[in-house]
């Protein structure tokens, strides 16, 4: 899966000959070859599409990138050489770059030694990535059916005297055992009053009897990111802590009814972040509700309080409003949705009523 010509359709819009992809989630959106950091860059043109990296990843990106002219750079020889020659061969005047990823020395450099006009064009990339086509959606549904299956198998390990980091652990290890490339991001596991840390680190602290435990994690398959949370409780509940769950639920509900195509970001946050409010937990909820999910854990479009555009048709984000008691527990709950014409999909599968272990 490469979007190279999806790239290319959107140069004249953009008043640019090139765009530029330095930044690793771009290289591997564009080329569907993924080289980590700074080991890569990828050149789209109105003429031919460019693959450079250097010696450690030349056989693999041979074999793997398709629609693209692939070299390899050398000591002396690197990658403004190559887009230097690039640009006098085929005349390139105006070349997008990545102004939200991209370093100022970088670009410096850029700009010293080759003889074009370079034009901030992030946001080329960001619309397009935005919306996924078809075949991102199987992977990211893929993906998540990976993490769900390494949920079902936790349950077996939530109890007294197990620790956070030890939770933390057996979901890597059972996501790679079911297929995931990597975990989309370090898990987090928060129990009892670590809970109200919404992104608590796992610790050593051994699981109690009456603690809630928020576990948020995601399998990264075939370069696609999923992204998950479910709070479960171990033992039992106190009044209170089964009454915050179900207020949580019912957002996260109220904002996945309000999602649909066009609907600006922000009103879908509203209309979970209302329910918090008014059912008196509203200083408890200082996130927003979801955030776009795909080649990047955290991408657009967002559903936040200060996201005024309207949401896409075929945008991915997440729907996990939380309520975080300092000192005392906290619970989110979060699925992704796929956003459609007149409503949006639900991609878990994993029941969310309250699961007393």
């Amino acid at each position: 899966m490469n979007h190279f010509a999806a790239i290319r359709d959107k140069l004249d819009e953009y008043g640019i000959d090139a765009m530029l992809l330095t930044c690793e989630a771009n290289r591997f959106y564009a080329s569907g070859f993924h080289s980590t950091g700074t080991d890569g860059v990828a050149l789209v043109t109105k003429e031919e599409n460019y693959y450079w990296t250097d010696s450690r990843y030349i056989e693999a990106a041979r074999q793997q990138v398709r629609d693209a002219a692939i070299e390899m750079t050398t000591v002396g020889h690197g990658y403004t050489a190559l887009l230097e020659e690039t640009v006098e061969r085929l005349g390139i005047k105006r070349i997008g770059f990545e102004d939200e990823y991209m370093t100022v020395a970088a670009l410096r450099d850029y700009e010293k030694k080759v003889r074009a006009e370079f034009k901030p064009a992030t946001k080329l990339l960001a619309g397009l990535r935005s919306v996924k086509d078809p075949e991102e959606l199987e992977t990211l549904v893929a993906a998540q059916r990976i993490a769900e299956r390494a949920l079902e198998e936790i349950y077996n390990d939530i109890k007294p005297g197990v620790t956070e980091k030890e939770i933390a652990a057996k979901l890597t290890y059972l996501m790679l055992r079911f297929g995931a490339e990597n975990v989309s991001f370090d898990p987090i596991v928060a129990s009892g009053a670590n809970g109200s840390k919404p992104h608590a680190v796992p610790s050593e602290k051994k699981i109690e009897a009456g603690d809630f435990v928020t576990m948020d994690f995601g399998s990264l398959y075939h370069g696609y990111c999923s992204d998950m949370t479910r709070t479960v409780a171990v033992g039992h509940v106190t009044e209170e802590m089964d009454k915050v769950y179900h207020i949580v639920l019912r957002a996260q509900l109220a904002g996945i009814a309000a999602a649909k195509a066009g609907v600006p970001g922000c009103d879908v946050h509203n209309a979970a972040a209302k329910v918090i409010s008014d059912a008196g937990y509203g200083e408890y909820f200082g996130h927003g509700f979801g955030h776009g999910v795909g080649v990047e854990i955290h991408e657009s479009p967002r559903a936040s309080s200060t996201w005024k555009d309207p949401l896409p048709a075929g945008a991915v984000i997440s729907a996990e409003p939380g309520i975080y008691l300092p000192g005392r527990f906290g619970v989110r709950i979060e699925d992704c949705i796929i956003i459609r014409e007149g409503g949006c999909e639900i991609i878990h599968k994993a029941p969310k009523e309250l699961m007393i272990l």
